[in-house]
């Protein structure tokens, strides 16, 4: 029979944000990766050993970079080939591939529209194919293993974009949260959790365009409620989260970063 003290008693708080000893993947580390494999090798080895260099990591973490087309099925099955030379699990999967296409509707070409849904919504349902094996291996009814993917805040709302809209990535990006609720009832018995980030205007290069069509930084800013941009600290932090014990009974949620901007620049 419980006790008072069992109902308000919490296991080991402290560290309910750790990630210590969980292997984690991280696809699209490097701009470009599924579109430009080969010159992707490069800026994901430098990613690779920037984080390896961090001085605040533990010393038996580290980072490995692989190369994989994941915009394809081989592409991924490649991916989880190597994955698991180094491993026999994985606790955290997170899908971060993205590509876009600015322009008018008169000006796309059916190459265009399919880039854009092949990287930012195959990829995403292929990564989690072929990585399921390898989450199941790691995951328990009390520490699910995650799969958190990467939307965006045009997948949520309709912004006004005037000539600059982006058709295949806002729909891309709808397709990816409708489809993280579809894996989030079928994986969530087989003890993995799935969620989705959907961030706004964060500085990046793949925004900077756009940002800029927008009367840069400063502008965008002040459209938020809260007049700023999101920062990358603020995405690594949803990411802990999501990734850690605190977000065990999360399952099929969407998490829009963008400071409540979606609530007042555009329709639902």
């Amino acid at each position: 029979m419980s006790t008072p003290e069992d109902l308000v008693k919490l296991d080991d708080f402290k560290n309910i944000f750790s990630l210590k000893g969980k292997v984690a993947v991280i696809s699209g580390g490097s701009r470009g990766l599924g579109l430009h494999t080969a010159s992707g090798e490069g800026p994901l080895n430098d990613a690779a050993k920037a984080l390896n260099a961090l001085t605040n990591k533990s010393p038996d973490a580290r980072a490995i970079a692989i190369v994989a087309d994941i915009s394809s099925q081989a592409g991924c099955t490649q991916m989880a080939a190597e994955i698991s030379k180094t491993t026999d699990h994985v606790d955290i999967l997170v899908a971060n591939a993205g590509a876009t296409f600015i322009g008018h509707m008169d000006e796309y070409k059916e190459d265009d529209f399919d880039r854009v849904m092949k990287m930012n919504v195959s990829s995403i349902f292929f990564s989690a194919q072929k990585l399921s094996p390898l989450l199941q291996a790691g995951g328990t009814v009390q520490d699910p293993s995650r799969i958190i993917m990467v939307s965006s805040v045009a997948g949520v709302v309709v912004g006004d974009m005037g000539e600059h809209r982006t058709y295949a990535y806002a729909a891309s990006k709808a397709a990816v949260i409708h489809l993280m609720k579809n894996l989030a009832v079928e994986l969530g018995p087989k003890h993995i959790t799935v969620n989705v980030v959907a961030p706004g205007m964060v500085p990046s290069q793949m925004s900077a365009p756009l940002m800029n069509r927008h009367g840069g930084i400063e502008s965008v800013s002040k459209q938020a409620p809260d007049q700023k941009l999101g920062s990358p600290e603020d995405v690594a932090g949803v990411m802990v989260f999501l990734s850690s014990r605190a977000s065990k009974h999360i399952n099929g949620a969407t998490i829009v970063l963008d400071g409540g901007s979606y609530l007042v620049r555009g329709c639902a």
